[in-house]
């Protein structure tokens, strides 16, 4: 197997199977093994045990060859107890209390088995409407969202990460203006993609500046207006800001429904590329089109009988993952068996496009995609009807537009432009259909030393050329691009073009080509450079409406606090020069002292209203230096108190007066409070105060005050040093005392998410509405 360096280090960390230890129980090959024995195995009882074999070898062959990868689900639990293969699902959200309820816990059984949800919030009655039951007002989607947005928090996807969501709310809903601006500010509903949900007829009130209607979902009634033309203005205004919302156009959705008898489709997964029905799930994977080129008569072009041929098998592959799946919900698994959609997509689009030497944004490119993309539509299509004849159609056919066609096929749909995040990394190639990412950029390594990076196609063609050197790789890594090098020529900066060297309009025009040939949608963002103007965000989002594209993702160079391409900047060591963010330069900017080698400290049981609560505050000769706390097995809110003393450990190694932290903290109040030994504890973080301003007397020598202090709350354990953790903070068995915080907690799951990398604390890429670490391999949605 070709795996790159960076793939068996993804590979190790997040797919292969370890045991309680965290040791590796596979390699590579034995993943590939596992999956395909897994999903051959739907075969059985239609073929001899020969031709059984035969084609669990044909997928492991195709994956282990990197041709073809399913989604990372499928990688990760095919073969194994938790069996849970899907990538994505839709739930529905319904307006009583019971039923929201409802689907925040479905969802959290999706997160816990490693899936991302989508929900249409448009169905809840608008923010102050009457509910007839309780006499009360109703509180409005956004409200609730902020409910699913903390639910998410609280369970970490699979055991890696937390899930992703995607929040929809139609165009014409009372609430709409609230909706746009709810993620104005990047630290609010963090856990979701959010898009708003546009008609045909606001899109036509938009091009006339006329008002359009909002209805009252629980009346369907008109209840006011709006001018359409103020709403998308203000929709440009909030992705000009940070790239939320995206748009997804809802009728052109319902338009190529193929199972209108089964209801309308109202939401999506969380990047947008896959409309499903309510408790549907969808399996993905993609081909890698790098790898479908051949050589004829000297000259590059796409074999199309080599992607044909992993055309039939990747349909095949994903046909079986829909029998062999363990859902996590009866719903899901009847209603994705009886629809047994599958998305087949591609991968390395722009590293086909560099072989043949074709400009991403060019005309030429956008014909050759239409070639590819239109081929793997009609061979999926046929390699589903051709599995229809030995295993039957799919059992909601009768709902289907199918039966009307007189097409029998095994799947309701078969095509899908995903996001590749990860699954490209294994591959080593571009994501998806986007450009690349880098030609050149640097990866640190331990001990601040610097890993140079470059594209191989590139570094081959340089070194042919004779024009290859570290320095122009360093340099290249720094501006982002190869234009204007003298030494490169012009035809290979033509070809080896990132995202900002290419203009939005062709973005969106090679998105709109993969969609015209896509049963579901594409997943792909449009690239904008940090200074591209408001009126450069209403020229995408009319051109991706007037296109007939489904739905549009873009993303502003830096438009999220201080995110920056990693391949601007090298190792810190060397400051950004060009920052126009005045208010930045104005502010003086503290770094947190290291966390020291040893500590001294105490910790407490607290008994909070939700459970026990251990509290350890350390201190070194500088003064308190952090704080960690621990939930008993009663439960309590962990990630509450645990972002409480991460903040408070920041502050106090700042320089942050510790009155001053402890008046911010003391005195909280949650809904569970308990009274213990003549005290009431109001909260996690009341608790926490209080531990600090006890041993901060302590330190100032109250000794006899602090001494009946120490015995308000609860048991306190005598004054010890806590050693250097030796572990990774991910493999701790310790994980809450670890005091291996010299990196601080950028490496934990959360830890500004919009910003860097909440794993390896490097910048990441926006792409597809998603967000990954070409670092090692994190992905924000799979």
């Amino acid at each position: 197997m070709n795996l790159s360096e960076n793939a068996i280090k993804v590979l190790e960390k997040r797919y292969l199977s370890k045991d309680e230890n965290g040791r590796l129980l596979e390699d590579s090959e034995g993943m590939f093994r596992r999956v395909a024995k897994a999903v051959a195995a739907a075969d059985a009882g239609y073929v001899s045990p020969a031709e059984l074999t035969s084609i669990e070898q044909e997928f492991f062959d195709m994956m282990a060859n990197l041709e073809f990868l399913p989604n990372s689900p499928t990688l990760m639990n095919a073969g194994r107890p938790l069996g849970q293969l899907s990538a994505c699902f839709v739930l529905p959200v319904e307006d009583t209390m019971e039923g929201i309820f409802e689907t925040i816990k479905n969802a959290a059984l999706i997160h816990k088995s490693g899936g991302g949800t989508g929900f249409s919030f448009s169905r809840l009655r608008p923010k102050g409407a009457s509910v007839n039951s309780t006499g009360g007002v109703a509180s409005g989607p956004v409200s609730f969202m902020k409910v699913f947005n903390a639910a998410t928090e609280a369970v970490k996807q699979g055991g890696t990460r937390r899930g992703a969501n995607m929040g929809i709310l139609r165009v014409d809903h009372p609430d709409i203006m609230d909706f746009i601006t709810c993620k104005r500010d990047n630290t609010d509903i963090t856990n979701f993609n959010i898009s708003v949900g546009i008609t045909e007829k606001f899109m036509e009130a938009v091009e006339a500046g006329k008002d359009y209607e909002l209805i009252d979902p629980h009346h369907k009634k008109a209840v006011g207006k709006l001018n359409a033309r103020k709403v998308f203005d203000l929709i440009v205004d909030m992705s000009w800001n940070n790239g939320e919302p995206g748009i997804i156009f809802l009728d052109r959705l319902n338009k190529d429904n193929v199972t209108p008898g089964l209801g309308e489709i109202e939401s999506t997964n969380p990047c947008g590329e896959q409309p499903l029905l309510p408790y549907e799930a969808c399996n993905l994977g993609s081909i890698n089109l790098s790898l479908m080129i051949k050589n004829s008569a000297g000259k590059p072009e796409v074999d199309f009988e080599k992607l044909g041929n992993t055309v039939r098998k990747a349909v095949h592959f994903l046909d079986n993952v829909i029998d062999v799946n363990q859902y996590p919900l009866d719903e899901i698994d009847r209603m994705t068996k009886g629809t047994r959609k599958i998305g087949l997509g591609v991968m390395g689009w722009a590293d086909m496009l560099c072989k043949m030497n074709v400009p991403y944004g060019s005309q030429k490119a956008l014909n050759l995609a239409e070639k590819v993309i239109h081929f793997i539509q009609e061979q999926s299509r046929k390699a589903s009807i051709d599995i229809a004849e030995q295993k039957g159609v799919f059992p909601y056919y009768e709902n289907s537009i199918y039966k009307d066609l007189g097409v029998r096929v095994r799947n309701a749909t078969t095509t899908t432009i995903a996001p590749t995040g990860t699954l490209s990394i294994i591959a080593g190639v571009s994501s998806g259909i986007e450009p690349l990412f880098a030609i050149s950029y640097i990866r640190n390594v331990m001990d601040n030393d610097e890993l140079l990076e470059v594209n191989p196609l590139f570094k081959q063609i340089a070194m042919i050329d004779g024009f290859y050197s570290d320095d122009l790789m360093k340099r290249i890594a720094k501006k982002g691009t190869i234009r204007d090098f003298p030494e490169i020529p012009k035809s290979v900066q033509n070809v080896f073009v990132t995202a900002h060297d290419i203009a939005p309009e062709w973005h969106v025009k090679m998105q709109a080509i993969f969609q015209k040939y896509t049963d579901n949608a594409v997943s792909k963002t449009v690239n904008l450079c940090h200074e591209a103007t408001k009126d450069d965000v209403r020229d995408v989002f009319t051109l991706a409406y007037k296109t007939c594209c489904k739905g549009v993702t873009l993303y502003r160079d830096g438009s999220r606090d201080m995110q920056v391409l990693n391949i601007g900047k090298v190792s810190g060591k060397e400051e950004d020069k060009s920052v126009e963010n005045h208010a930045a330069q104005e502010m003086p900017r503290v770094t947190p002292r290291p966390r020291p080698e040893i500590t001294t400290g105490f910790t407490e049981k607290v008994q909070i209203g939700c459970g026990k609560l251990y509290i350890t505050v350390n201190y070194d000769e500088h003064g308190i230096c952090e704080v960690f706390t621990n939930t008993g097995r009663a439960g309590g809110c962990p990630s509450q108190s645990e972002a409480t003393s991460r903040l408070v450990s920041i502050a106090l190694r700042s320089g942050i007066d510790v009155k001053e932290i402890v008046e911010q903290i003391k005195g909280i109040r949650c809904p569970s409070t308990v009274r213990q030994k003549g005290l009431k504890v109001l909260s996690c973080p009341d608790a926490i105060g209080r531990l600090i301003e006890k041993v901060a007397k302590r330190q100032n020598g109250h000794d006899e005050e602090i001494a009946e202090d120490l015995t308000t709350l609860g048991d306190i354990s005598i004054p010890r040093p806590t050693a250097k953790c030796t572990s990774e903070c991910d493999t701790c068995t310790m994980k809450e005392m670890c005091a291996n915080t010299d990196k601080d907690h950028e490496n934990v799951e959360g830890f500004s998410p919009l910003t860097a990398c909440p794993e390896c604390g490097k910048s990441v890429e926006h792409e597809g509405g998603c967000v990954i670490c070409r670092h090692c391999g994190f992905s924000k949605c799979g």
